[in-house]
């Protein structure tokens, strides 16, 4: 095994010293002898010009196509890096559209505040309704960190949206003045008259909740405003409710009944004001 590789090295230092020989003899007979090698010299430049153009146009080819393939990676990565700039400035118009809404929200809740301008108050904006989509119970995202507590009233729009019914440590559970368990002692800002005014989801879904136990001899009409009353023992008193409508006498015949469009527009309610005070109770009267 050994014998056999050094006489192939051998054979090659051989064949490569025979061939510089030759070449360097070529050289030397082409020098001397140029005018008898000239037919020859220009048949081989015959034969390998052309080839060498060829060669010299592929290799230009070549290099157009890697300039081309260069540019066109150089384009993608600028596509990408502009597709991402774009995509950032998505987010941050998208954050300020946002933000914006949100202070539209603020700015439309302290215009309407004209009820107890004197009390200490808190905006809260809602995080969850109930899964059917109805807004008769939710979330805000206040709580006891920010002095909220249970039966503080809720306003928006200048109007009465519920009471508190359930606080954490910062979020507080709403349960509106439309919900189906909710029943609220009104007044008729002109009359004086009482009445209750009763939550109803499905009546709801037409824009009003009924208005009960109105006195058979009040002289009420439509678009008479209702507010809270002073004999509630959880709602501050003259607090804006809405506004009555199809006044009319209960099958009972024993007082009169309306229907009632809140002045909060609970389908598109997003903040709420909350009141932070209590409905003063005197001590030993049970409600």
């Amino acid at each position: 095994m050994r014998r056999t590789k050094k006489n192939f090295e051998l054979s090659s230092k051989l064949v490569f010293s025979v061939l510089i020989i030759v070449c360097i003899g070529l050289i030397v007979v082409s020098y001397l002898f140029s005018d008898v090698f000239s037919p020859v010299k220009t048949a081989i430049g015959n034969f390998f010009v052309p080839m060498q153009k060829g060669i010299s146009s592929i290799g230009s080819g070549i290099s157009e196509k890697l300039k081309i393939f260069e540019d066109k990676q150089r384009l993608i990565e600028e596509n990408e890096k502009l597709t991402q700039e774009i995509n950032d400035l998505k987010i941050e118009k998208q954050t300020l559209i946002s933000e914006k809404w949100e202070l539209g929200w603020y700015r439309d809740i302290y215009e309407n505040d004209t009820v107890y301008q004197t009390a200490e108050k808190v905006v809260a904006k809602i995080i969850s309704r109930n899964p059917n989509g109805a807004c008769d119970v939710f979330l805000v995202d206040k709580g006891e960190e920010d002095g909220i507590q249970v039966d503080m009233n809720v306003l928006a729009n200048g109007g009465l949206v519920g009471i508190v019914t359930e606080t954490g440590k910062n979020w507080s559970k709403i349960r509106t003045i439309i919900a189906d368990d909710s029943a609220v002692s009104g007044r008729f800002q002109i009359t004086s008259d009482t009445c209750i005014v009763k939550g109803s989801l499905e009546r709801m879904d037409s824009g009003y909740v009924d208005v009960e136990m109105i006195g058979l001899n009040a002289e009420v009409y439509d678009n008479y405003e209702v507010v809270t009353s002073y004999i509630s023992d959880k709602y501050l008193p003259g607090i804006l409710i809405g506004y009555v409508s199809n006044v009319r006498t209960d099958p009972s015949e024993l007082n009169k009944r309306a229907s009632l469009t809140p002045i909060v527009d609970f389908e598109h309610l997003e903040a709420v004001m909350i009141i932070k005070a209590l409905r003063e109770r005197l001590d030993g009267i049970d409600p």
